[in-house]
Order: structure tokens, then sequence, then C-alpha cells
């Protein structure tokens, strides 16, 4: 079968967010318009304007045997416990290793390993540092360690493009399949960045909601009154096979990874092109990649993080890219912005509407904004039409790196 030919599908979810600790407990909690936002106790918390965050429904570590744990970053336990889940999903494919490959990303990477590794080697000395302080840390770690764990050696990648880097992962899977070079990759995002100095530095950008007296409702994606992100950990987890592989062990298929879109804005490190020209760009890439029109994609999960800047912005380069037509939501209104986490829990939430034919609401949106004119899923979820339609996520990150994934039912 020729790579072009080849037809990829979704035969495992996995989760853990800060609204559930699996899918079915976070999908539930997303139709029920359930924040997982709150109120955080650092003991750093004092220190920064931002005191909340969508911190995980259920501790990794408490999942995971206590060794296992203890050699893990915060990032890698949430990638591990995801991965297991989607695989134990898809029914444990019985895969060659070398037909079995990875590709799992973080936009941070261990970054509460990193300042915590720092302050033990400057208050105890080198020789107090766990000897796992550089596999904790380095992005391409929960890649790895779930490379390790499944034996996978089709390859083990870990794509970096901050917020875009979990969508950017599960399209780059797609591509291994249909380039012949696997069988079956295991694909999302996963992020533990909660910490007092990664919120005071996106603080300092003015990227983070300040709204410290109301952190249920701080994320509030294209209302007039949002004021920026909340910070969120998890993380999502896919598990692709090609469809002949699938079909052949009698897999259950959740729908189609049909086509990606990838662009750079080429405009500024962190604000995002005024006319939506890169957003555009991956959209429609992914939509001809898919083969698909704008007239079959039914529903958007977009980007939506609730910054003044980003949210309409997106909307309106929905409405040029596919049309007003689409059901679009943000999920990221109830769990926060996992940041490179956020491409994976999303796809697996677009993958979910589309089996379920329901769009969960958009929460918090009171005062809509000027200027949009798609129809925004908000109020009450709203229902999918029945026959064969198609859906799409989309991750932005800064550095101006976009990414739009289509997903098609199966």
């Amino acid at each position: 079968m020729s790579a072009n030919r080849v037809r990829v599908v979704v035969t495992g979810l996995g989760a853990t967010t800060p609204v559930g600790g699996d899918v079915t407990s976070t999908w539930a909690a997303l139709l029920a318009g359930q924040s997982g936002v709150e109120t955080l106790t650092a003991d750093w918390i004092d220190t920064v304007p931002v005191r909340f965050a969508g911190t995980a429904a259920v501790d990794p570590a408490e999942v995971l045997p206590r060794p296992e744990a203890r050699r893990l970053d915060r990032s890698e336990q949430f990638a591990l416990v995801a991965a297991r889940e989607a695989w134990q999903d898809a029914g444990a494919p019985q895969v060659a290793p070398e037909r079995l490959g990875v590709v799992v990303s973080s936009g941070i990477g261990g970054i509460t390993t990193t300042l915590n590794a720092y302050d033990t080697y400057r208050e105890r000395g080198w020789n107090r540092l766990s000897p796992f302080t550089v596999p904790m840390l380095m992005p391409n770690g929960p890649a790895a360690w779930i490379g390790l764990d499944l034996g996978a050696q089709a390859g083990v990648h870990a794509t970096v493009s901050a917020c875009a880097s979990g969508a950017e992962a599960i399209g780059s899977a797609m591509d291994m399949i249909r380039a012949g070079r696997a069988d079956v990759v295991v694909a999302g995002g996963t992020e533990a960045a909660i910490h007092g100095l990664n919120i005071a530095a996106f603080a300092a950008a003015r990227a983070m909601s300040t709204r410290n007296d109301d952190p249920a409702g701080a994320s509030r994606p294209w209302d007039r009154d949002r004021d920026g992100f909340v910070l969120g950990e998890g993380a999502g987890i896919v598990v692709l096979e090609s469809e002949e592989h699938a079909r052949a062990r009698g897999a259950r298929v959740y729908a189609y990874c049909a086509g990606v879109g990838y662009s750079a804005d080429a405009h500024h490190i962190t604000q995002p092109e005024p006319e939506g020209r890169g957003i555009i760009m991956a959209m429609t890439q992914a939509l001809n990649n898919a083969g698909v029109s704008g007239q079959d994609i039914k529903h958007v999960n977009a980007h939506a993080t609730s910054t003044p800047a980003g949210d309409v912005g997106e909307a309106q380069a929905i409405a040029k890219a596919i049309g007003t037509h689409p059901l679009v939501t943000s999920t990221k209104s109830m769990t926060g912005h996992l940041l490179g986490g956020a491409g994976g829990i999303e796809s697996v939430f677009t993958i979910k509407a589309l089996q379920d034919r329901i769009v969960p609401a958009t929460i918090n949106l009171h005062d809509l904004d000027d200027g949009i004119e798609v129809d925004l899923v908000h109020g009450e979820n709203r229902k999918l039409p029945e026959g064969d339609i198609a859906a799409v996520n989309n991750s932005f990150g800064f550095g101006g790196h976009n990414v739009s994934v289509v997903f098609k039912g199966a």
C-alpha cells in the first residue's frame, strides 16, 4: 500500500487532567461543565500575583508504584499514567517492537525537577542530586519512558513547539504511519509546570489571568472580561494505528486521524499575527491533507486560551478557513491551559465529541466579545449531526507555532 493511501485510525485514549484521573471521568466532568481550577496552597504562593491553577484531579505519584514514581518528573508521571490507560484501552496491541513508535511531547519539560535540583545543589551540594536528575528534566523524557515501558523501537521522538507540542506530536505520529515507518504509534502531550517561577514568568509576560477571587471563573474564552490564561497540568495520549493493522486484529476504532497542518507566523515571539494568516494556513493545510472541505467540519475544539489577543483572532480565522457553521468550543474554560499537554488532551476531547456526537459547552462565557461570527457552544452542550463528519483540534504556541489536526468519525 502506498504511503498516501495509508489511513490512520485512533484505537486508544488516555488522559489525566484537572477534572478527572482518566478519560471517562474527565469527559463526564466536561459534559457537566465542571471547572478543575482552584486556589493553590504552595509555600511560594505569596510570592506570585497568580494564586490558582488547574491542578490534576488525581496525583500520578499515587497511581504509579512508589519506586517508579520517584525516578520520574511529574510531567513524566502524567505521561506514563495516560499512556498506560491508552495502551490498555487499545487492547494492548501485539506489534513487533521495530513497528512501534512513540511521539510524546512537553512544551517546557521537567521544569519543577530543574528548579528543585538547583535548590538541592546550592543548599546541599552536587552529591545530593538524584542520579535520575537529567532524565527527569529532559523534554524527551516522557517519550523515552513510554518507549521503554512498551519496548518501542520504530522511533521515539519529542516535538517541542511550546503549546502546540502535543498536537504536533500527534501529527508527526500520523506522518510516521503514513510513511510506512511504523504500524502503531503512541502520541500526545504532557505538562507539569505549576511552580512559582513558571507562574511568575508567565505573569511577567502579562499572559495569565489574575482573577484570584474567582479561580473557577477565571478561564473565560471569548468573554469580554477575559484577562489571560489559567495554567493547568496533566497529559493526553492517543494510540494511532494504520487502519490495516487495526482491522486485522479486530480493534475498536474511535476515529480516523485524517490530516494535519503546520505553519509558523514569523511575526512575534509571543503575540499572534493580527490577520491570522498562520492559523488560516494551518487549518487549510490540515483540511487539504485530510481530503475534506470546510463543510465537512462540524466541530472545532479551539485553542482559545482566554487571552485578549488570541481568542477573537482564532474565531475569525476559523470563519475564514472553515466557515461559521461548525460548533466551536474551548475546553480550556474547564481544564485551564496545559501548555504542551493541551494538544494531547484536546485531541482526546475532539475524538470523544465525534464518538458521542456531543460538544461540551464553554463555561464562563457570559458577555460575548465583538467580532465573533462562528457558532460558539456555551450555556449548554450541543449535539453533532449523524453521518460522516469531521472535526478540527487547534493548538498554537509561543514562537508562532500553529498546528491543526483533523479527525473523522469512524
